[in-house]
């Protein structure tokens, strides 16, 4: 067993924690969850709190960031809000089906008229593992390897609740689940989420996360998300942050994908203060694709760090990528995506870029794109820039007229146009182009119609 002594300080608080309050933490959870955090725990003393030589964190500092003291809610005491009442979080013309987690737990209070096809589950994951303990048993933790990633591995000890969606074999979900993620507390709070979404054989279904924080607290959020997207199925995953400065947010994702599935995973950051995205796709079935987008806008001191990997593991699959930034002010942006082509995949296509704009001379972009290739039979490109605005472009644009402002605003906006263009859903990509235009002229402090962002 490693020497508590040996321990840095951030990861020895919650060792303490967990210790104390591990009969606490399951006596609020069900016993699919908990028969994982055991496990977890000793996953997370061997591991500690990753440094900046681990090379997938060589970006983002975790001890410092776990460092302070955050109060949880163990005992799962009630949240006072409303937030079908306070809160509105519209896309114009996107018919969704709207459901909230209030900091880690699924809101029930209130749940939206049924309109889901039959044998859909929209529920929460504690209520789920109680009520269908096989069901959430064959699937929790099987992707999320506690004894991979010391987040994950924290994340499994202490989440008690979050979302659980079922979708059924050939059952296609036509509205899109819409879920707003909101961070609400009178202190300093640390959350801990978990997303389980199975898609069987041929189902289909679209999501929309949207994150807020709705008080001026320091809030820590880990969330961990599993998919697994069955043969010939189709998920569409749309994650978007509009959160605060004093926000700060670590999420792995993992998806499994079978033969034929199609995944559309799409990262927007427009607000926050420290984000911290992991991406872990696996191909587990020839004739599979997938399309990772991500666009990232910061200012200030923000700090947006995006880490993937795309695992081919079997022939004839295809996966494309493309990430953009744009960092003003003192903002840091990092990007590590790495293509790993095994012996036995063959006829692999896949195509990585990662374009930034840094339009300070104190913004810092750090990027990494990665290919590592077993197969000799491939199509695989990767490439990376980092630039500031076209000098020539905003003497051209000037020359006619536009002011300097609203010259560079208009080459952003042109800049990061081409990630959100290739989102699916056109409601959602009208409404992001809106909220990226306002993002950019510094108008966006809250959703319209939101009664809870002051």
């Amino acid at each position: 067993m490693t020497d508590i002594k040996e321990i840095n300080g951030a990861q020895v608080q919650y060792i303490n924690l967990y210790t104390s309050q591990a009969e606490a933490i399951k006596k609020h959870s069900a016993k699919a969850m908990n028969v994982l955090r055991d496990k977890a725990f000793d996953d997370f003393k061997r591991q500690q709190f990753p440094t900046r030589k681990v090379e997938r964190y060589k970006y983002s500092d975790m001890q410092k960031l776990f460092e302070p003291d955050y109060g949880l809610n163990i005992n799962r005491l009630d949240i006072p809000v409303d937030p079908y009442q306070a809160f509105k979080c519209d896309v114009p013309n996107l018919s969704t089906q709207l459901y909230f987690v209030v900091n880690d737990a699924f809101y029930t209070k209130a749940l939206p008229k049924s309109n889901l096809p039959e044998g859909v589950i929209i529920d929460s994951l504690s209520n789920v593992a109680t009520q269908n303990p096989e069901l959430v048993s064959k699937y929790y933790g099987k992707l999320a390897k506690t004894n991979e990633d010391t987040i994950t591995a924290l994340n499994t000890m202490l989440a008690q609740d979050g979302l659980f969606v079922y979708v059924p074999k050939n059952v296609k979900v036509d509205r899109t689940i819409q879920v707003i993620n909101i961070l609400r507390s009178d202190v300093d709070m640390m959350v801990n989420r978990r997303v389980l979404i199975v898609l069987e054989e041929g189902a289909e279904a679209k999501f929309l996360f949207c994150d807020h924080a709705v008080d001026d607290r320091n809030f820590l959020a880990t969330q961990v998300i599993e998919a697994f997207v069955g043969e010939n199925a189709s998920l569409e995953l749309n994650c978007l942050e509009e959160t605060h400065y004093k926000n700060a947010r670590v999420s792995n994702v993992y998806i499994d994908q079978q033969r034929s599935s199609r995944v559309n995973h799409n990262v927007i950051t427009l607000h926050n203060g420290f984000t911290r995205n992991m991406l872990n796709l696996v191909f587990k079935g020839e004739g599979a694709e997938c399309h990772c987008n991500g666009c990232v806008i910061a200012d200030k001191s923000q700090h947006v760090d995006n880490n993937i990997l795309i695992d081919h593991q079997v022939p004839h699959c295809d996966s494309n990528v493309l990430y953009k930034y744009v960092l003003n002010d003192k903002s840091v942006g990092a990007f590590a995506g790495r293509v790993l082509v095994r012996k036995d995949a063959q006829k692999t296509t896949s195509q990585e870029t990662n374009q930034n704009l840094c339009t300070t001379k104190e913004a810092r972009m750090y990027t990494q794109p990665m290919l590592e290739i077993y197969a000799d039979d491939v199509k695989c490109n990767h490439g990376s820039t980092v630039g500031q605005l076209n000098d020539a472009a905003l003497f051209y644009m000037q020359q006619r007229g536009v002011s300097v402002e609203e010259a560079k605003l208009l080459l952003e906006f042109a800049f990061i146009n081409e990630v959100i263009d290739k989102m699916e859903l056109e409601p959602l990509r009208d409404r992001l182009h809106h909220l990226v235009e306002l993002r950019f002229r510094g108008q966006l402090n809250k959703c319209e119609g939101c009664k809870l962002c002051k």
